[in-house]
């Protein structure tokens, strides 16, 4: 009996090894790619090549030009990739252990939904802002604060009307409304359609430096898009919008995407 436990463990512990290995190789490549820092890891794996490369080959010179020019690479990285290197510790934070508070209710989701579809149909342009594990403060500072429950009523009452608030944010955190008017930086992505206007924009560059789920109605053209993780997804469906909001906003973990979602 004593053999076979042995025997187990020889094999079990490498075995143990390469799997969490191989999980933790999987789960940085698809953080690198959400945070759009492959770049990053690309040239750092060219500099740890040309340096085994000089090493290897014996190339003096270079081995002692590199040797004393990887401190500042390095710092000059950081420096560079300052903001994909914030995604990635904003990634690695996302953990149900973390989590900050609750989503809307589902009665309270109905009615966001319920308010997104009148002003569709009125091209009335909204921009509602879900905040999630990251907190959104410095942009609710900067906005008017309304601390209220969540209502149609209260959405309409703001987007429908020219009202002040209009143009900005509205920013809804643990199932209340606490902030209108706000403002959201822009966008950084060079490769977004032209046809997107300032709406669409600033829910894309919130969602490269949070985690919150922005929901944008088009002023132009009445579409409903879902904006998170740096991406838009453009048009889609009152079915397919309540269900990809409750799996963001009530479980941890990525969605798949709805058939007749388009990803801009």
């Amino acid at each position: 009996m004593t053999e076979f436990m042995i025997t187990i463990s020889r094999w079990a512990r490498p075995t143990l090894d390469i799997v969490i290995i191989a999980y933790l190789i999987y789960g940085t490549y698809r953080l690198l790619i959400k945070t759009q820092a492959i770049q990053l890891a690309k040239g750092a794996a060219l500099l740890v090549l040309v340096y085994a490369g000089a090493f290897f080959l014996r190339l003096d010179t270079l081995s002692w030009i590199l040797s004393l020019l990887a401190p500042g690479l390095v710092i000059a990285l950081a420096i560079i990739f300052q903001p994909e290197l914030r995604k990635i510790f904003i990634k690695l934070g996302q953990g149900g252990i973390f989590r900050r508070g609750q989503g809307p209710r589902s009665t309270q989701l109905d009615a966001i939904l319920h308010a997104a579809e009148i002003l569709a149909e009125k091209r009335r342009g909204a921009l509602l802002v879900f905040v999630r594990y990251v907190a959104l403060d410095d942009i609710v500072e900067r906005g008017t604060k309304i601390d209220g429950e969540v209502s149609s009523a209260l959405i309409l009452s703001i987007f429908e009307y020219d009202t002040p608030l209009h143009d900005g944010a509205l920013i809804i955190k643990e199932g209340r409304i606490v902030a209108a008017g706000c403002f959201l930086p822009l966008s950084e992505q060079r490769d977004i359609k032209r046809s997107f206007g300032t709406r669409h924009r600033a829910a894309l560059g919130l969602t490269e430096g949070a985690d919150a789920v922005v929901l944008v109605v088009s002023e132009e053209t009445g579409a409903m898009s879902l904006a998170y993780d740096a991406r838009l997804f453009y048009n889609l469906s009152l079915t397919a919008l309540r269900k990809r909001l409750g799996q963001l906003l009530e479980y941890s973990g990525q969605p798949s995407m709805d058939e007749g979602a388009v990803d801009e």
